[in-house]
């Protein structure tokens, strides 16, 4: 009885160590192919495989000259092979009596040998064996011949498993490890149906804020958790992959209306806490599945159309999208302006800069411009900066962009101070550009290098900039000030509104965003809420701008209240630099 349970026990342990290595049902790999077409060539045998032994099955990684994937495990020979140290060899299976009746002596097989293959804790996990027709023995060396290519098939086993294609926290199959097999699935099945669910366990809002209070192990914690739920939704024969940090795929082959209720079958698993040192954390899943032919798109496609549906599907109710082309071609187009960006930046006539006029409400004064970027694409002609700035600000070029909007404005600003037309010019700067530690140093440098006084510029910085670090922000906005440069809180009223960090910022000017004005004159709750800001602003003593004026009811209902000055399509579009004191003057002074 004692050794009955010892027997079970190391059975277990056994079929778990093949498990953790995410063989079974997998496709088949060119690298395991290599060596099973090598052991069929060194030992003259017509049949050779790489068989994994399941619980009650013998299932083909590898074959070569058999179209069987897998066989029954009973009376298989590789079952026995698994139990001895050496190259198991059955000369003739008719006169075994442990084989005579099996499913390969009635297959027509008569000599089998096998080199078992071990893990380095000693678990059997199947043989790499060869077989033939005719009864015969292993000839000279072929025995050694055996075992070491079953050397090379567990340090195959152990490369993938080890080096580049599992991640290191969950032990998970990896991106590598998926593109690979999709690559597989495409010279062994090409044309069957196959889908590639990419699942966001954690948004990265929420996973920033674990990590900060469980620290920096938690979301691997999470995420053995997470795919562990995800395998047991997916169920036999899906494969499931950790492809990020918080992310993960499951490739399925088969009918493809069942992607969906599988996408279903993961969210409801995942609506279960998942512990992390004892706390339960809540999943916020989405979903993004992309159904496709094997062997008609590429693996990295497969893996890119999937991993954006999951995108999508973050900004949708139900937290699933399926792959959508039109969603593909806009990032497309947001590559390809990214990509091009840059060379616009290094173009003499592709990047120029536009200027709208700031206008004095109770005068109709024309107090100073803001300097608008513009896009002429080759190809595509005019960008909007609404498409194509905020891609820019999230990279590197961020940077560079600033400075050719600082190097041409402040250039500008030179032009009309020797013109004797000394102007005010507001320049904006994004998050990222209060995050460098000398913006305004670089800013102040640009201004004395030009011979422009610094009290004539004026720099624009939206809320969103001081959540990313509030005392960075407030150091570069002091120094500037402190050299005359006027501050002015842009598109206020839309971003992070901290009024505790409002109250420190050396700020001077508050410009409230056009999505409030432009239909206030219609609307009663915009009107009230313009009309608190201004209120506001001026009890904390600020000169209050608002953008967005495009009529002649809202210019007047800003006067009424004390706005002090505006922006908008009534007094002015935004116009190249030798219009601004030219063609709508006639237009200002009729406001005035």
């Amino acid at each position: 009885m004692e050794k009955l349970l010892d027997h079970t026990v190391n059975e277990e342990a056994r079929l778990n160590a093949l498990r953790d290595l995410k063989l079974l049902d997998s496709p088949p790999s060119d690298n395991f192919d290599r060596l099973t077409r090598l052991a069929s060539q060194l030992l003259k045998a017509p049949v050779s495989t790489i068989s994994l032994t399941d619980r009650d099955r013998q299932w083909f990684k590898s074959k070569v000259g058999v179209d069987l994937t897998e066989i029954p495990r009973e009376q298989a020979p590789c079952s026995y092979a698994i139990e001895g140290d050496g190259v198991f060899v059955v000369r003739d299976l008719n006169e075994d009596e442990r084989f005579i009746g099996s499913p390969l002596a009635k297959a027509g097989i008569r000599f089998y040998a096998g080199a078992p293959l071990f893990t380095r804790d000693g678990h059997g996990l199947g043989t790499l064996c060869v077989v033939d027709e005719e009864a015969r023995d292993l000839r000279e060396g072929e025995g050694e011949v055996l075992q070491d290519l079953a050397g090379l098939v567990m340090s195959q086993i152990d490369l993938q498993n080890r080096v580049g294609q599992v991640d290191p926290g969950t032990g998970h199959p990896n991106q590598l490890r998926l593109r690979e097999e999709v690559e597989s699935l495409a010279s062994h099945a090409a044309g069957k149906p196959a889908a590639l669910l990419s699942i966001d366990v954690l948004s990265p809002t929420r996973a920033d804020y674990t990590v900060r209070v469980m620290g920096s192990e938690s979301v691997s914690m999470i995420m053995q958790q997470a795919l562990s739920a995800v395998t047991n939704a997916a169920g036999e024969g899906a494969r499931v992959f950790h492809t990020g940090r918080t992310r993960c795929a499951v490739l399925i082959e088969g009918d493809l209306l069942e992607s969906y209720a599988l996408a279903d079958r993961i969210v409801a698993a995942l609506k279960e806490p998942l512990s992390c040192e004892g706390v339960p954390i809540t999943a916020d899943p989405s979903i993004g599945v992309f159904d496709f032919t094997i062997g008609e798109v590429s693996a990295r496609d497969v893996f890119h159309r999937a991993s954006g549906a999951a995108d999508d599907a973050r900004e949708t109710s139900s937290g699933r999208a399926r792959y959508n082309p039109a969603s593909d071609q806009r990032n497309g187009r947001r590559f390809a302006l990214l990509n091009d960006f840059g060379t616009a930046l290094q173009s003499p006539d592709q990047l120029s800069l536009v200027y709208q006029p700031r206008i004095e409400l109770a005068s109709g004064r024309h107090t100073g411009v803001e300097a608008l970027l513009r896009w002429n694409h080759p190809q595509l002609g005019a960008i909007s900066p609404g498409e194509f700035v905020p891609l820019v600000e999230q990279t590197a070029l961020g940077r560079s962009m600033t400075e050719w909007v600082v190097g041409q404005a402040i250039g500008q600003a030179r032009s009309w101070m020797l013109a004797g037309k000394p102007h005010a010019m507001s320049i904006n700067a994004s998050a990222m550009n209060l995050d460098e530690e000398d913006f305004a140093e670089r800013l102040l440098a640009a201004a004395c290098g030009a011979g422009v006084n610094p009290a004539d510029l004026e720099l624009e910085f939206t809320e969103s900039a001081i959540a990313r670090d509030a005392d960075r922000v407030i150091d570069q906005l002091r120094h500037l000030r402190d050299h005359g440069v006027s501050i002015a809180i842009d598109d206020f009223g839309t971003g992070y509104s901290n009024l505790s960090y409002l109250q420190k910022l050396p700020v001077s000017v508050l410009k409230i965003d056009q999505a409030f004005v432009r239909d206030m004159a219609n609307s009663t709750r915009d009107s009230s809420l313009v009309r608190t800001m201004i209120t506001m602003g001026h009890d904390l003593g600020y000169r209050v701008v608002a953008e967005g004026i495009e009529n002649r009811d809202v210019f007047d209902m800003l006067g009424e209240w004390g706005c002090d000055e505006g922006q908008g399509y009534f007094m002015s579009r935004p116009v190249n630099a030798d219009l601004v004191f030219g063609a709508h003057e006639p237009r200002l002074a009729a406001i005035a």
